[in-house]
């Protein structure tokens, strides 16, 4: 009898042990999934708790914040705590699915481990798509293309999401990845539409005027965008590609009906054959794509 019990009890003891290692086992094969489902009840531990006053969805390219703190039943109880109408928890959590994709990583984290030369390479590799789908980047230096695409910072829009509006101070521009928007005039009237590859919001940045049109997302839209302060700060040092992107924007102001004139160079001095070819093959590029865009839809 004491045998049996014995071996009873043994064998519930390795059943459990089993048990426990085969859930650590299928939890560990996507601890991304598992991170992103259960993590984190509460925010790091050096973190100071903070009444719930105003909630800032800041999206980033390098930690997508407050995915990674905030559990999903913490948004929806957040959601129900500021009686949010039922059409906006829909867009949040609609965010939230495209956005991360059920997927979670500390890529600030991951990054800042490396060196300066790997975590530029990783970048680099993480925005191939981009880079090989601008044609502004093909016909550049790779030496600017590097710089830019460090500072990026990726967002996501919803379809119908003013991305920009007609009459603002802009702060950033953006480059598309994936999806398609609306140049829309004051009057509602869509002016263009620009999709993969091609970016806006660059004419106030080169002018510092008010922002001469209004972006509406009219599908789901990866973008990344970049700060006038590194707009600035790259430029600077790529005078070729100031004149282009001033080429371009002087282009577009001109489509839109507004004048192009606004769009000053700094300095105004005679390009050699191959700037000027250069500064035409970004341009032939751009508009070809926007007219491409249009032939869609």
């Amino acid at each position: 009898m004491w045998l049996t019990m014995l071996s009873m009890i043994s064998g519930a003891t390795c059943y459990a042990l089993f048990l426990g290692h085969a859930t650590n086992l299928i939890q560990s094969l996507d601890s991304s999934r598992r991170q992103y489902r259960e993590k984190v009840g509460e925010p790091l531990h050096h973190c100071t708790l903070q009444p719930i006053t105003n909630l800032t969805l800041v999206p980033s390219y390098r930690r997508p914040l407050p995915w990674g703190w905030w559990d999903v039943k913490q948004v929806e109880e957040y959601m129900a705590y500021r009686k949010l109408p039922r059409d906006m928890r829909t867009r949040i959590t609609e965010y939230f699915e495209h956005r991360y994709q059920g997927k979670f990583f500390d890529e600030e984290c991951i990054l800042g481990e490396l060196s300066e030369k790997l975590r530029e390479d990783v970048i680099n590799y993480n925005c191939r798509s981009l880079v090989a789908s601008v044609p502004f980047f093909a016909n550049a230096d790779s030496n600017f293309v590097s710089d830019v695409v460090t500072k990026l910072r990726y967002e996501v829009f919803q379809p119908g999401d003013i991305i920009i509006k007609e009459g603002t101070i802009g702060s950033k521009m953006y480059f598309i990845q994936e999806g398609i928007v609306d140049i829309v005039m004051a009057n509602g009237e869509v002016a263009t539409s620009l999709s993969d590859g091609s970016y806006f919001g660059e004419i106030c940045l080169l002018t510092n005027a008010r922002r001469v049109a209004s972006v509406r997302a009219e599908t789901y839209c990866n973008l990344f965008s970049l700060s006038v302060d590194h707009f600035n700060a790259v430029l600077d040092q790529y005078p070729l590609m100031r004149k282009t992107m001033e080429t371009v924007a002087a282009e577009r102001l001109n489509k839109i009906g507004k004048n192009p004139n606004i769009v000053a160079q700094k300095e105004e001095s005679e390009s050699g054959n191959t700037e000027t070819n250069q500064i035409s093959a970004v341009v032939n590029a751009l508009a070809a794509e926007a007219d491409n865009v249009d032939n869609l839809r």
